[in-house]
Protein backbone atom coordinates (compact mmCIF):
# COMPACT_ATOMS: atom_id res chain seq x y z
CA UNK A 1 0.00 0.00 0.00
CA UNK A 2 1.19 3.22 -0.78
CA UNK A 3 0.98 6.47 1.80
CA UNK A 4 0.46 9.81 -0.18
CA UNK A 5 2.02 12.19 2.54
CA UNK A 6 3.51 15.71 3.36
CA UNK A 7 6.07 17.05 5.64
CA UNK A 8 5.91 20.22 6.57
CA UNK A 9 8.94 22.62 7.66
CA UNK A 10 9.16 25.34 9.81
CA UNK A 11 11.73 26.98 7.26
CA UNK A 12 11.05 27.87 3.76
CA UNK A 13 14.17 25.52 2.41
CA UNK A 14 13.31 22.72 4.65
CA UNK A 15 11.94 20.40 1.94
CA UNK A 16 14.50 20.89 -0.40
CA UNK A 17 16.83 19.56 2.50
CA UNK A 18 14.35 16.32 3.09
CA UNK A 19 13.91 16.33 -0.61
CA UNK A 20 18.01 15.07 -0.67
CA UNK A 21 17.89 13.07 2.10
CA UNK A 22 14.66 11.13 0.89
CA UNK A 23 16.63 10.71 -2.38
CA UNK A 24 19.23 8.86 -0.61
CA UNK A 25 16.80 7.03 1.21
CA UNK A 26 15.37 5.92 -2.40
CA UNK A 27 18.37 5.34 -4.07
CA UNK A 28 19.60 3.04 -1.48
CA UNK A 29 16.06 1.10 -1.51
CA UNK A 30 15.33 1.80 2.12
CA UNK A 31 11.90 3.61 0.71
CA UNK A 32 9.97 3.34 -2.49
CA UNK A 33 9.14 7.05 -3.90
CA UNK A 34 6.83 6.53 -6.55
CA UNK A 35 6.40 10.52 -6.89
CA UNK A 36 7.06 13.38 -5.17
CA UNK A 37 6.53 17.43 -4.90
CA UNK A 38 8.02 20.32 -3.35
CA UNK A 39 6.39 23.38 -2.37
CA UNK A 40 8.79 26.28 -0.98
CA UNK A 41 6.88 29.74 0.45
CA UNK A 42 9.50 32.60 1.40
CA UNK A 43 7.87 34.59 4.16
CA UNK A 44 8.03 37.30 1.59
CA UNK A 45 6.09 35.91 -1.39
CA UNK A 46 2.22 36.07 -1.99
CA UNK A 47 2.06 32.43 -3.16
CA UNK A 48 4.38 29.06 -2.78
CA UNK A 49 6.62 27.27 -5.48
CA UNK A 50 6.67 24.18 -6.54
CA UNK A 51 8.15 21.47 -8.11
CA UNK A 52 8.61 17.83 -8.96
CA UNK A 53 11.39 16.55 -6.91
CA UNK A 54 13.13 14.01 -9.20
CA UNK A 55 11.50 14.03 -12.61
CA UNK A 56 12.99 10.59 -13.15
CA UNK A 57 11.05 8.97 -10.35
CA UNK A 58 7.55 10.87 -11.58
CA UNK A 59 4.96 7.87 -11.38
CA UNK A 60 2.09 10.11 -11.35
CA UNK A 61 3.54 13.20 -13.47
CA UNK A 62 2.99 16.92 -13.56
CA UNK A 63 -0.68 16.82 -14.08
CA UNK A 64 -1.50 15.06 -10.43
CA UNK A 65 0.70 17.72 -8.60
CA UNK A 66 -0.41 20.74 -10.82
CA UNK A 67 -4.07 19.65 -9.83
CA UNK A 68 -3.62 19.19 -5.84
CA UNK A 69 -0.77 21.61 -5.07
CA UNK A 70 -3.02 23.97 -7.22
CA UNK A 71 -6.05 23.19 -5.06
CA UNK A 72 -4.48 23.63 -2.01
CA UNK A 73 -2.28 26.82 -2.38
CA UNK A 74 -3.69 28.90 -5.67
CA UNK A 75 -7.65 27.79 -6.15
CA UNK A 76 -8.81 29.96 -2.61
CA UNK A 77 -6.55 32.67 -4.38
CA UNK A 78 -8.80 32.64 -7.69
CA UNK A 79 -11.84 33.16 -6.17
CA UNK A 80 -14.95 31.48 -5.53
CA UNK A 81 -16.33 31.30 -9.43
CA UNK A 82 -12.95 28.64 -10.04
CA UNK A 83 -13.48 27.27 -6.77
CA UNK A 84 -16.54 25.71 -7.74
CA UNK A 85 -15.42 24.49 -11.21
CA UNK A 86 -13.04 22.40 -9.16
CA UNK A 87 -16.10 20.71 -7.32
CA UNK A 88 -15.66 17.52 -9.17
CA UNK A 89 -12.33 17.16 -9.63
CA UNK A 90 -12.29 17.35 -6.23
CA UNK A 91 -14.57 14.78 -5.46
CA UNK A 92 -12.71 12.51 -7.53
CA UNK A 93 -9.64 13.10 -5.14
CA UNK A 94 -12.03 12.16 -2.08
CA UNK A 95 -12.97 8.34 -4.05
CA UNK A 96 -8.59 8.06 -3.93
CA UNK A 97 -8.73 8.89 0.02
CA UNK A 98 -7.58 12.73 -0.34
CA UNK A 99 -10.50 14.38 1.46
CA UNK A 100 -11.60 18.04 2.39
CA UNK A 101 -10.23 17.62 5.72
CA UNK A 102 -6.18 16.50 4.17
CA UNK A 103 -6.51 19.45 1.95
CA UNK A 104 -7.24 22.04 4.85
CA UNK A 105 -5.01 20.68 7.35
CA UNK A 106 -2.63 21.01 4.52
CA UNK A 107 -3.67 24.43 3.12
CA UNK A 108 -3.44 25.90 6.64
CA UNK A 109 -0.20 24.15 7.82
CA UNK A 110 2.10 25.57 5.19
CA UNK A 111 2.42 28.94 5.22
CA UNK A 112 4.61 32.02 4.29
CA UNK A 113 8.01 31.11 5.93
CA UNK A 114 7.72 27.36 5.38
CA UNK A 115 7.54 24.53 3.32
CA UNK A 116 6.33 21.12 2.48
CA UNK A 117 7.42 17.64 0.86
CA UNK A 118 4.58 15.95 -0.89
CA UNK A 119 5.74 12.14 -1.23
CA UNK A 120 3.91 9.04 -2.38
CA UNK A 121 5.73 6.28 -1.42
CA UNK A 122 5.53 2.36 0.26
CA UNK A 123 7.80 -0.05 1.55
CA UNK A 124 9.92 2.02 3.84
CA UNK A 125 12.48 0.67 6.09
CA UNK A 126 10.81 2.80 9.01
CA UNK A 127 14.18 2.18 11.52
CA UNK A 128 16.44 3.34 8.58
CA UNK A 129 13.80 6.58 7.55
CA UNK A 130 14.00 7.20 11.32
CA UNK A 131 17.33 7.84 11.43
CA UNK A 132 17.89 9.48 8.22
CA UNK A 133 15.49 11.94 9.65
CA UNK A 134 16.73 12.38 13.03
CA UNK A 135 17.01 15.86 14.59
CA UNK A 136 15.04 17.12 11.84
CA UNK A 137 11.89 19.86 12.68
CA UNK A 138 9.10 18.72 10.98
CA UNK A 139 5.42 18.18 11.27
CA UNK A 140 3.50 15.04 9.59
CA UNK A 141 0.08 14.94 8.11
CA UNK A 142 -0.36 11.67 6.41
CA UNK A 143 -3.51 9.94 4.32
CA UNK A 144 -3.12 5.85 3.68
CA UNK A 145 -3.83 4.93 0.21
CA UNK A 146 -5.37 1.80 -0.33
CA UNK A 147 -3.66 -0.43 -3.61
CA UNK A 148 -7.55 0.60 -5.48
CA UNK A 149 -6.97 4.36 -4.28
CA UNK A 150 -3.40 4.19 -5.25
CA UNK A 151 -4.62 2.71 -9.23
CA UNK A 152 -7.11 4.83 -9.34
CA UNK A 153 -5.23 7.87 -8.69
CA UNK A 154 -2.76 6.64 -11.34
CA UNK A 155 -5.73 6.29 -13.59
CA UNK A 156 -7.13 9.77 -13.17
CA UNK A 157 -3.83 11.41 -13.78
CA UNK A 158 -1.32 9.37 -15.68
CA UNK A 159 -4.12 7.66 -18.16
Amino acid sequence: MATLSVWKFDTATGADDAGRTLQALHDRALITVHDAAVVSWAADDKKPKTRSLDESIGALGGAFWGFLLGLIFFVPLLGTAIGLATGALTASLRDVGIDDAFIDRVRESVTPGTSALFVLSSDAVTDEVRKAFAGTEMELIETNLSADDERALREAFVG
